[in-house]
């Protein structure tokens, strides 16, 4: 696959929030290995021992996902589009004698890897810098042994599409729900977008259906709390009072299931 502008835009940013220590290229701190699977899986979704299992994580997670997973016994293999992200992974796996593969590529070209390899494809906050979520459900679908588990977490399109702060007391949507294009850049850092990345908005029928028609099967889902009752009103938490700003889901690989051809995905209303 040929990688496309966005691509290698967001590659720049996140090379460029990897140096200057973004709170999402941060590596796992020393008190999250005293129990790295719990530190990744607070929900339990992957049981209690990954001990041998094939996991690939598609995002290195500023060095935090990779290690601590190989910290919890499995054989871990990290995507990024980032060879600086890449790199604070390696960094943190050879301080701590942890095996580690690297592989840098966009999520939605998994061609390096072959069928069928993996139990476990984990995928942190990352769907949003790709305009078409189908390939890289495509590709995940394809890597994953019949049966293994897909933990992924979304930005949520209200989210997304909602103005920051409070206007006038109130937060409003601001951007199409069937908006096509990037949204537009951000003028300073804040925890709901990231400084210099092209986002997309994803609808609920991309991010959910489009996994489903990609032969994944949900079994639950989560809303991870980052609310609170006192928060000040221009901070994060007061803001997911009223917006939550994810959503985690747990799918499992069955056989791909064929095209449903009375979909009618493509004869929705798409504003530029």
């Amino acid at each position: 696959m040929k990688p496309s502008d966005d691509h290698w835009h967001n590659r720049a940013a996140w090379d460029r929030l990897a140096k200057l220590q973004n709170r999402l290229a941060k590596p796992a701190r020393e008190e999250d290995f005293a129990n790295p699977l719990r530190s990744v899986d607070a929900a339990g979704w992957l049981g209690p021992d990954i001990t041998n299992q094939r996991v690939l994580c598609l995002a290195a997670g500023g060095g935090r996902h990779g290690p601590l997973y190989a910290a919890a016994g499995a054989d871990v293999t990290v995507v990024d589009v980032s060879p600086n992200m890449l790199a604070l992974g390696r960094a943190i796996a050879k301080k701590r004698a942890l095996s580690l593969r690297a592989i840098q590529t966009s999520m939605d070209d998994l061609s390096q890897i072959g069928d069928h390899l993996f139990d476990i494809v984990i995928h942190p906050v990352s769907t949003c810098y790709v305009p078409d979520v189908v390939p890289v459900y495509r590709e995940i679908a394809r890597v994953l042994k019949a049966g293994g588990l897909y933990i992924s977490q979304h930005k949520q399109p209200t989210s997304l599409q909602t103005t920051l702060t409070p206007v006038n007391g109130k937060f409003q949507i601001n951007h199409h729900y069937y908006l096509q294009s990037p949204l537009p850049s951000i003028a300073k850092p804040n925890l709901i977008r990231e400084e210099g990345t092209l986002e997309y908005v994803h609808r609920w029928e991309q991010l959910l259906g489009e996994m489903c028609r990609a032969g994944l099967v949900i079994e639950d889902l989560l809303e991870p709390l980052h609310a609170e009752s006192e928060a000040e009103t221009d901070s994060f938490e007061y803001r997911c009072q009223f917006v939550a700003p994810y959503v985690r889901v747990k799918a499992r690989r069955v056989e791909t299931p064929k095209a449903d051809k009375t979909s009618n995905t493509s004869r929705v209303w798409l504003p530029e």
